[in-house]
């Protein structure tokens, strides 16, 4: 998804109730999945990805319809299946 496509998408935040309950100094409940989690953040490191290259790719034309039928994200989806394979490859 582009950063566009998270910016349309709906809010189910309460963002009214969140910034009365930060004025009134009452920290948030945490999630109920969360309870009992220790997280631990010292390991924690920031992975940047490498950029994308652009490339002119020959493709049957059912393969680009099915992956195109699945809507926005397409290219992505490809990449992922492509990444699979390679990845796949290496271990056998």
């Amino acid at each position: 998804m582009s950063i566009d496509d998270i910016r349309k998408m709906k809010s189910y935040t309460d963002w009214d109730r969140l910034r009365r309950e930060d004025a009134a100094g009452i920290e948030p409940a945490p999630d109920e999945e969360e309870q009992g989690i220790d997280w631990d953040w010292d390991n924690a490191r920031l992975v940047i990805p490498e950029p994308k290259r652009a490339v002119s790719l020959r493709l049957d034309a059912d393969v680009l319809d099915f992956f195109k039928a699945q809507g926005k994200g397409y290219q992505t989806r490809m990449n992922a299946v492509l990444r699979a394979y390679m990845e796949a490859q290496k271990k056998g």
